[in-house]
């Protein structure tokens, strides 16, 4: 659901998930982190939800799925348009594709990395 007065912002999404693991997301050897990478962690940018939010679109629904809510998790997790995609991004991360889940791989291991950032890189 886009976000209201009452809602908090989309960046708590990227706090909760960077700030358990900031340590090893701070002292790791590789990557760099990507303007699209950026959009999948904070939520900001061409998702239905965030581009409502700002009013530059009248409804939050996923233009490629039509699901009630395009948001950076529906992207990363749920949206059939990306299937095959997020098949690739679960064999390299594991079958939890939430945001704490995915962020707590990607600092443990550069191949993970990678593959969020192709992952992002290919559906942004």
């Amino acid at each position: 659901m886009a976000e209201s007065a009452d809602s908090p912002p989309l960046w708590r999404r990227t706090v909760g998930a960077i700030q358990p693991c900031l340590e090893q997301w701070l002292d790791r050897e590789w990557g760099e982190v990507s303007y699209r990478m950026t959009q999948v962690l904070t939520g900001h940018g061409c998702f239905g939800e965030y581009l409502c939010w700002i009013k530059k679109k009248c409804t939050a629904r996923c233009h490629h799925c039509n699901g009630n809510v395009d948001s950076a998790q529906h992207t990363l997790a749920e949206c059939p348009a990306w299937a095959g995609r997020c098949r690739a991004l679960t064999h390299a991360v594991g079958a939890d594709l939430s945001l704490p889940a995915v962020v707590v791989v990607m600092v443990g291991s550069e191949e993970a990395w990678r593959a969020f950032a192709s992952f992002c890189e290919e559906v942004i």
